[in-house]
């Protein structure tokens, strides 16, 4: 019998598979892929396997088998699960790992029971294409970011599709943000994803490049701090902060923190 778990990063959900102790290649297929992400209401799998290198070594695969890109939240997630599963000392607070666009290192800020919270460093910036709809920038997933008045109105599915396949990002395609700002200054943001082909209720490289959008546009940070900027950004269901130094027009010293949660386990016959 097979265990999986499933995952939630703010709602970002995702079947993770532990590649330690079995051979998860054909977890790989496009067609597996799509299969247990289809049965389980899934915007994605990863599979932890071993690293010389780190702690673990993270595979991330989009609904439609496509890998290769970051994902923030799954990144946070996988944190939680090697921490479930043991992988360092009971309770260890710094993970390293090694995640398709290179070395993560994270750190679990809280246990509460199936609920962590994880903060997250992600990869700099150098900087941010402007577009007439805000900037693209890649945050290890490839992001148009969109600033519109109220981010709770838009029709994701279609200006989302419509966007995704833009010329402009041909033939990669892009990720879409849409990006509003409450009165109290923080950010709401609806992601629609590329391979999921539809909106997810939380995009961890989406909201970390909406936050760095947001400091291009002149948007004033909740937070500063000895050079931090900070920003509370809303997903659909629940709240992250990301934290960088501004570089000129890049970014550095970027962390993506929230909350993480295992919905259970999955038995595969």
């Amino acid at each position: 019998m097979l265990r999986f778990y499933k995952y939630s990063g703010a709602g970002n959900c995702f079947v993770v598979i532990d590649g330690r102790i079995m051979d998860a290649s054909r977890f790989k297929r496009p067609d597996v892929v799509h299969a247990l992400c289809l049965q389980n209401g899934t915007d994605g799998l990863m599979i932890l396997e071993n690293s010389q290198e780190a702690d673990f070594r993270m595979e991330f695969f989009n609904p439609d088998g496509s890998s290769g890109m970051m994902c923030g939240n799954g990144g946070r997630c996988i944190v939680a699960f090697a921490d479930l599963l043991g992988v360092k000392p009971f309770h260890s607070r710094e993970y390293v790992f090694i995640a398709p666009d290179g070395l993560h290192r994270a750190e679990i800020l809280a246990h509460m029971g199936e609920a962590k919270t994880v903060r997250l460093g992600m990869h700099d910036v150098a900087g941010a294409e402007p577009q007439p709809e805000g900037y693209f920038l890649d945050t290890g997933a490839r992001h148009l970011v969109t600033f519109v008045p109220d981010a709770l109105t838009v029709d994701v599915a279609s200006e989302g599709a419509r966007l995704r396949r833009d010329p402009r990002f041909a033939p990669q395609g892009t990720n879409v943000d849409f990006v509003s700002v409450d009165p109290d200054g923080s950010l709401r943001v609806r992601t629609f994803e590329k391979g999921v082909e539809g909106e997810t209720l939380a995009c961890g490289t989406g909201i970390t490049a909406s936050a760095m959008a947001a400091c291009l546009r002149g948007i004033p940070p909740g937070e500063e701090e000895d050079g931090v900027l900070r920003y509370t950004v809303h997903a659909c269901q629940d709240d992250l902060e990301v934290d960088f130094r501004r570089s000129g027009e890049g970014f550095s010293e970027v962390h993506l923190t929230g909350p993480t949660l295992c919905e259970g386990d999955i038995s595969e016959e």
